[in-house]
């Protein structure tokens, strides 16, 4: 009978392979181990003790992530806050309320008017009996065959050989240092006309030319006109159609005669702000302000998810909360030193809106929507611009001081969000450590799992041949 020695048996004990091993976030490349000698299925065993080790770093990931989301919700929040502050502080700014002169023509298509402030306000009669135009003369142009060189009022103008009327035109026209402009006609004449409207007597337009690239036909020359024109009876004239010394602070612009039409009425109202302006700025306001309670509420009121760790993370903020009371009270606030019935937004029309004539409220002055009741608006800028002005200065003051000290840098929101940044950071430091303890720990209990299958497989291996040893004895 043959035999064989213990030590061949244990030179046959099998070894662990290697595959790739994955659990969950941590890293690959680990040992995989078969479980051929204990029958275990020992890569669940370690996945599944690895994920409890693993629990607390998904606790630590779900936090960084709670906060990361609330710095994004954070982050929009200041920003549209910084830009209502903006839009509340524009309320306040003096030249909204500059005033200006509203000046009206019964007939714009001959004369039209503007003014600035300070014009004589009042109803005027104008008349144009002659719109002022330029002097002009007219010359035959012939292309030269040499190059030529001409004089317009002193200033030399070179003409190459063979020069089209059409370049010739274009150089005139191009040449900052004359005083006319140049016009080819389809006869193949060239008028020139002076830059300038107006009178300028009978010595206009001197060209003088010895190569004979111009003709001047005498019979075409035309003296400049100065606009005629009288206001409420009194003669004038002017070498512009724009007539400035017609009505005091008001700019005329002449377009058309009245000879047969009749004057044209120019009134002029009293210097007053512009509604509209003052309008625009506060519908901006109220509208970025409606935005703004929207994202709130809607940050507020979103309730957290067991399954979405992002979800709901300011849910009952109460910092936001007192800001969006704080935003709702201040705009029934009155301003200091205002008069009963003139002292803050809802007295110039600026609420959430009335109740309809059953009693009934919107769903929009419910969420305390802002809108502006323009007629109220302006009833109370008419009657009382000051009043109104010192309303919108003061209120826009300490409202954007309110909103700013939860906005601006340094604020509030801003201080959140810079302590939320460093949590998450110090956080990823935290969960960055844990990681590499698991993976320590992972390829530690693959190596166990790896020597118990090893030692496993070595006593099998012994006892297979003490078998068969036993089974061969006589």
């Amino acid at each position: 009978m043959s035999t064989t020695p213990l030590s061949s048996a244990t030179s046959t004990t099998p070894t662990s392979t290697t595959t790739g091993y994955m659990l969950g976030s941590l890293g690959s490349g680990s040992q995989q181990i078969t479980g051929l000698a204990s029958g275990l299925n020992t890569d669940q065993i370690i996945t599944e003790e690895m994920a409890i080790y693993q629990q607390p770093v998904t606790n630590l990931q779900n936090q960084q992530s709670g906060l990361t989301a609330t710095n994004k919700s954070l982050t929009s929040i200041q920003s549209a806050l910084q830009t209502l502050a903006a839009d509340a502080q524009a309320l306040g700014d003096p030249s909204l309320f500059k005033t200006t002169q509203g000046v009206t023509s019964s007939d714009s298509t001959r004369v039209s008017a503007t003014s600035s402030t300070g014009a004589g306000i009042g109803g005027y009669q104008v008349s144009v009996s002659a719109l002022a135009n330029s002097a002009q003369r007219t010359f035959s142009y012939a292309s030269p065959a040499t190059a030529d060189t001409i004089s317009i009022d002193g200033q030399s103008v070179s003409i190459p050989a063979g020069q089209s009327i059409s370049d010739f035109v274009n150089s005139i026209n191009s040449n900052s240092n004359l005083d006319v402009y140049a016009a080819a006609t389809n006869s193949g004449t060239v008028v020139m006309s002076n830059r300038a409207t107006g009178d300028t007597g009978t010595g206009f337009i001197q060209v003088q030319d010895t190569g004979g690239a111009l003709t001047e036909q005498t019979a075409l020359a035309k003296q400049g006109q100065n606009a005629a024109f009288s206001v409420d009876g009194v003669a004038g004239t002017s070498s512009s159609n724009t007539v400035t010394n017609g009505i005091a602070g008001v700019s005329l612009t002449l377009s058309g005669v009245t000879t047969t039409s009749g004057p044209v009425t120019i009134n002029v109202a009293a210097p007053t702000p512009s509604s509209a302006n003052i309008e625009t700025a506060v519908n901006a306001f109220t509208t970025q302000y409606n935005s703004v309670i929207s994202q709130i509420q809607t940050a507020v009121t979103t309730p957290p998810s067991s399954s979405d760790p992002t979800a709901g993370t300011l849910y009952g903020d109460p910092e936001l909360q007192d800001l969006l009371g704080s935003m709702r009270s201040a705009m029934a606030s009155s301003g200091s030193g205002l008069p009963t019935g003139m002292a803050n937004m809802i007295d110039i029309g600026v609420s959430t809106g009335a109740t309809t004539g059953s009693g009934a409220i919107s769903q929009s002055s419910l969420s305390g929507n802002l809108s502006l009741n323009t007629t109220t608006f302006e009833s109370q800028l008419q009657a009382n611009p000051t009043g109104t002005h010192n309303v919108l200065s003061k209120w826009a003051a300490s409202f954007s001081i309110m909103v700013n000290n939860a906005a601006d840098p340094g604020g509030t929101i801003d201080s959140r969000i810079q302590g939320d940044s460093a949590e998450v950071t110090q956080l990823g430091n935290q969960i960055s450590t844990m990681q590499s303890a698991l993976t320590d720990k992972q390829n530690s209990l693959v190596a166990e799992f790896a020597q118990l299958e090893a030692s496993l497989s070595s006593n099998q291996s012994t006892s297979a041949w003490l078998t068969s040893a036993i089974a061969s004895l006589p």
